[in-house]
């Protein structure tokens, strides 16, 4: 699936029209509500992305806007794109298929993670591993399906066009011995391995550096190939997400991961970073 054709992309397009053409028409969410003889909270839930729209609803919407037939039917097309299932979508009662989406949509993320590998740099043991002490009472079968979407999302890494990642680790992450030694042996090799691809930057914060930008805890900023399509930052918890949208707060994290970089070791000083502490586990 090309980049930024996904139904989590299209929907996110979709909503965010609807509500532009809503103000621009001047009207407020109760009056829409009355003209659709719906309730205000219903064009609230669609305007935020908390539920699906039908490409119906998106025709009387846009009627009700004064928008005109090439608008309308460009709108219609795009609210039937994001209704099709992705590939994802199997996943949905384990994973945020939101995040998925605009992962796989992404063309480049920068991330921070402070207390565990990220996800798209795991080895299958580390993942199996981490997943039985954060998820206690996950079953065996359970378990298969988290690596496997694991698997899947790390392959966008590797695709003809892949995605370009840039990767600042805390070292406590590195030094915490998730299922082992022999697991975290693995996860090094996997480490070195990946950040060694030309489109991955990975770099280390040492404990030398003291306290630093993003101590406050992990962050994703997801950017997207086309301009009409801001940037996204998400902040994973344990059972859900935040997204931040307004341009302030993307700013905000980005002006944070430049700080967080020039605290970081450099590529090269990270990769030998991780190879004396691979020989600590030997």
């Amino acid at each position: 699936m090309p980049r930024g054709s996904s139904p989590t992309l299209r929907k996110r397009r979709l909503v965010s029209e609807l509500r532009r053409l809503r103000e621009a028409a001047e009207l407020t969410i109760e009056e829409v509500g009355e003209r659709l003889e719906c309730s205000a909270s219903k064009i609230s839930r669609i305007e935020t992305g908390r539920v699906g729209v039908s490409p119906r609803d998106v025709r009387d919407m846009l009627t009700a806007y004064g928008a005109d037939t090439v608008t309308l039917d460009e709108l219609v097309q795009l609210a039937r794109e994001a209704r099709r299932k992705a590939w994802w979508d199997e996943f949905g009662d384990i994973v945020p298929g939101r995040y998925v989406g605009y992962e796989a949509d992404a063309d480049s993320i920068r991330t921070y993670q402070g207390l565990m590998i990220p996800g798209l740099l795991q080895c299958e043991a580390y993942t199996r591993a981490l997943i039985s002490q954060v998820l206690p009472g996950a079953s065996t079968a359970e378990i298969d399906r988290r690596v496997r979407l694991r698997k899947a999302r790390q392959a966008l890494l590797s695709e003809d066009d892949p995605l370009r990642l840039h990767v600042v680790i805390d070292e406590a992450a590195l030094r915490r011995l998730v299922g082992g030694a022999g697991v975290m042996r693995t996860q090094m090799a996997r480490l070195l391995e990946v950040g060694a691809l030309p489109n991955v930057t990975m770099q280390v914060v040492p404990f030398s550096a003291g306290g630093h930008a993003a101590m406050d805890g992990p962050f994703v900023i997801l950017s997207f190939p086309e301009q009409l399509d801001p940037e996204v930052v998400y902040i994973e918890s344990t059972r859900s997400g935040v997204y931040l949208e307004q341009q302030s707060d993307v700013h905000w994290y980005a002006e944070m991961f430049e700080r967080l970089v020039n605290s970081a070791l450099s590529p090269r000083e990270s990769a030998t970073l991780i190879t004396e502490i691979a020989r600590t586990l030997a």
